[in-house]
């Protein structure tokens, strides 16, 4: 038997460590929290997509009585992005969210749920490059240089 050790590495930092370009990704992010519908959870994410030729595309969750029917902000972002900027490849995405009626973000940093880093995975791929990873809380941003990073042993061969 051989045991493996995977790491995941990432960098913290505060928001005034943050270069413009991706403090307006993580600002578009917290906006788009504005957007979302989630009287269930009382969750509101928000997702902001920075594209290639500097377009940045935002979503919202969006729940439904009819539970698996609703949709992360990430793939709310995503696929608006894939279906509206055709050709466009995705270069940083942002997430950020609010809880219960806070107008706060969260104390604690929220990353992508494991349907949103496969789908995110699968543009990386489209995109030939890292797409970076920003994940917002109330005082620091976590980064993580591509969504594979999320992803160990990715299913990725497609």
């Amino acid at each position: 038997m051989k045991e493996r050790l995977i790491t995941l590495r990432m960098t913290e930092k505060s928001y005034n460590e943050l270069s413009k370009e991706d403090a307006e990704l993580v600002s578009s992010a917290r906006a788009a929290t504005d957007g979302s519908y989630a009287p269930y959870s009382n969750f509101h994410v928000g997702a902001a997509i920075r594209l290639d030729d500097g377009t940045i595309v935002t979503g919202a969750n969006q729940e439904n009585a009819a539970f698996p029917s609703g949709i992360c902000a990430e793939r709310t972002a995503a696929f608006y992005a894939g279906s509206k900027h055709i050709g466009r490849r995705f270069t940083a995405i942002a997430i950020a969210a609010r809880e219960g009626g806070s107008k706060e973000l969260t104390s604690y940093n929220i990353s992508p749920c494991a349907a949103c880093r496969q789908v995110l995975l699968e543009y990386e791929k489209l995109a030939g490059n890292g797409i970076r990873v920003l994940m917002a809380s109330q005082t620091n941003v976590l980064e993580a240089d591509s969504v594979a990073t999320l992803v160990p042993l990715a299913f990725s061969d497609f």
